[in-house]
Order: C-alpha cells, then sequence, then structure tokens
C-alpha cells in the first residue's frame, strides 16, 4: 500500500512542478497549438498554446513508478512494465503527430494510416509479450479469455494455440485503438480528458487493491481473482491519476498546456492495458462511458452525412456540438465531467456488485 501511495504523490509533485518548467521550454522554441478554421470560433484565442503536455504526464508516471518502487524496495513486475510500455510505445506515436503538427503549422500531422500502423505496432507488441512471462502458478500478465469484471469462459484460445493467439492480438488491438482514440476524441476542452482520465485512473486503483486482497493466490475461494501482479497494476493506476491531477492545475480553464496527442493516446493506452490485465475488459467500456458517448457522436456524424447528407449534430465529437448551441467551455466541462463520475460510480459499482453477489 505505501509504494501506491508514494506513486501517486510523486506523480502528482512531479507533473504539479513540472509542467510550468515545460511551458517555459515550450513557449521559448515556439511549440504552440495550431488551431483548426473549422472549428468553433472560441478556440481561436488558444492558437499558440503550448502543446506536447503529455509527456510531462508520461514522464510523471513513468518516474513515479520507478521510484515508487526504488523507495519501498520492490522488484518491477511484469504486467506493471507492460502497461506502461504500452502508455509509453502510443505516447511516442501521439508524440511523432503532435511534433509534424507543429513543424508544419497545420492541423494533420501523421495521416491516419501512419498513425493506425504506430498503434498497431506497439499494440501487437503489447499483446504478445502479455500471453508471455507466467509466474509460479502460471499466470500470465494477460488472459486469452475476454473479461468482464473477471474472465468470462469465452476463451479466444478454444480453436488452438495459435488462433487463440491471433484472436487475442486482434481483440487486444480493437481495445487499444478504442480507447487510445476515445481519449484522443475527447481531449478537445480545456481540461475534459484530463479530468475524466484521473477518474477512470483512480477506479483502477480501488479495482487493483481490490483483486490483490481477494487473490487465488494469498486469499484463495470461490470468488477470487486470477489477476497478476495487482498491487503493482495498483501502483501504475495510481501514478497515472497522480500525474494526470497535478497536470489539471495546468490544463484546466483557460489552459496554460495542452495534452496533445502525446497524452491523449498515452492515456488509452494505459487505461486500455490496465483493462486487459485486470480482467476487466468489457468493464472498461463502463467506466469510460464519456469517451465511449464522444466516440460514438463522431461515428454518427460520418454515417449519417454519408448516407443521407446531413448531420446529427452541428459538429462533432459531441463536445463542440453543445459550445455551437451555446454553452460555456467550463459548463460543458463540468456537465461532462459529472457524467464520467457517474459512468466510473457505475461501473464500480457493478464491479462490487458481482464479488458481493458472488460471495453471498
Amino acid at each position: 500500500m505505501k509504494g501506491v501511495l508514494f506513486a501517486a504523490a510523486f506523480s502528482l509533485l512531479f507533473s504539479l512542478l513540472g509542467t510550468p518548467l515545460f511551458i517555459k521550454f515550450l513557449v521559448k522554441r515556439g511549440y504552440g497549438q495550431f488551431i483548426r478554421d473549422d472549428g468553433p470560433t472560441s478556440h481561436h484565442t488558444k492558437r499558440g498554446t503550448p502543446t506536447m503536455g503529455g509527456a510531462v504526464i508520461l514522464g510523471a508516471t513513468l518516474g513515479a513508478y520507478a521510484l515508487a518502487h526504488l523507495v519501498t524496495l520492490t522488484p518491477l513486475t511484469a504486467s506493471g512494465v507492460l502497461v506502461l510500455f504500452l502508455m509509453a510505445g502510443l505516447g511516442l506515436v501521439g508524440f511523432l503527430d503532435d511534433y509534424i503538427k507543429i513543424s508544419k503549422q497545420r492541423s494533420l500531422g501523421l495521416r491516419s494510416k501512419q498513425k493506425l500502423l504506430g498503434q498497431g505496432l506497439v499494440g501487437v507488441a503489447f499483446a504478445v509479450l502479455a500471453l508471455q512471462f507466467p509466474n509460479a502458478q502460471y499466470r500470465t500478465p494477460a488472459s486469452p479469455f475476454i473479461s468482464f469484471v473477471r474472465d468470462t469462459n469465452i476463451n479466444l484460445a478454444y480453436y488452438g494455440t495459435i488462433l487463440g493467439v491471433i484472436l487475442f492480438i486482434i481483440w487486444a488491438n480493437i481495445m487499444i485503438a478504442g480507447a487510445s482514440n476515445g481519449v484522443n476524441l475527447t481531449d478537445g476542452l480545456d481540461g475534459l480528458a484530463t479530468g475524466v482520465s484521473t477518474m477512470v485512473f483512480g477506479a483502477y486503483v480501488l479495482i487493483s487493491l481490490w483483486t490483490f486482497n481477494q487473490n487465488c493466490q494469498t486469499n484463495p475461494g470461490i470468488k477470487c481473482y486470477e489477476v497478476r501482479d495487482s498491487h503493482d497494476l495498483a501502483l501504475v493506476a495510481a501514478a497515472g491519476m497522480g500525474a494526470c491531477f497535478g497536470f489539471l492545475w495546468w490544463n484546466a480553464s483557460p489552459a496554460k498546456i495542452f495534452m496533445g496527442d502525446t497524452g491523449s493516446l498515452a492515456l488509452g493506452g494505459a487505461l486500455a492495458g490496465l483493462a486487459i490485465t485486470t480482467r476487466t475488459e468489457l468493464l472498461l467500456v463502463i467506466l469510460g462511458g464519456l469517451f465511449i458517448i464522444i466516440t460514438m457522436s463522431v461515428i454518427i456524424q460520418v454515417v449519417s452525412f454519408k448516407t443521407t447528407g446531413k448531420r446529427v449534430f452541428r459538429m462533432a465529437p459531441l463536445q463542440h456540438h453543445f459550445e455551437l448551441v451555446g454553452w460555456a467551455e467550463v459548463t460543458i466541462v463540468i456537465r461532462f465531467w459529472i457524467v464520467a463520475g457517474l459512468f466510473v460510480a457505475l461501473g464500480l459499482g457493478i464491479f462490487y456488485a458481482e464479488w458481493v453477489v458472488g460471495a453471498g
């Protein structure tokens, strides 16, 4: 438990104190945000605001994780390292996207195929490695079973090892692409994606600590959890939560810095990695319900326009629709935070209710 508290505290301090230093560095180099002309006109005032702030979130998370282990003299685990590998790998893809936008002064960074290729390479590497490194109980960081609040009976390896690995890789990459792009689409208003990510990371701190206390390895029973390295996953989630919380101080309206794709892709990857390794893959759909709603608004808008020539929303993603309706940016962010908090509460309630019903 000390490691979890240390990770949260260290990442909070690193992010809170490191962000203004990074802002000065970006301003000195002229790395400012490019604003699309077809977006809400209120965003034009944000042109030139430093971006790529996700590098601070990523650095704070990685640094806090390492320092917490150093202070508590505990070894790193395969699960924790793999989640951070996924986070850092997608953060690198986002960094390349942001850097091209800044250096070329355009709204397009990496082309969609290039971005998907980068996400895919990192995702495949994570998925393959996550089925390796069995511990003494033959548990690997990930499982070939599709999970909700724990592994279900749907076994992707049912038809054979090789096909099972391929199916798991596909399934994991669907999750990774969905989560990372969901956070990316949500990142459009000051503090919105950062605040929502903080809540979901907080949920995974609680879930990981609960599965650690009810783990089959130390507390066997009919409803124990077959999750490897639960405590270290709580530490990773705490580091991510603290990093987002500290960054939010500077990212809240009016934002002094944006996280950019560096941050949004990294955060989405970390959340997908936590869902896979904690065996709560489908539960992430509920915990990150706001990300799903915003992603669906884009899909609905595109499908409607291509099939009927009409738009359902004034602009997608959904948060920009409400801007054009006349809602103030701060109002949208706070109300969306409330919705996100309700989804997180619902997800945690379902997670706990499953254990209560099963234990009874």
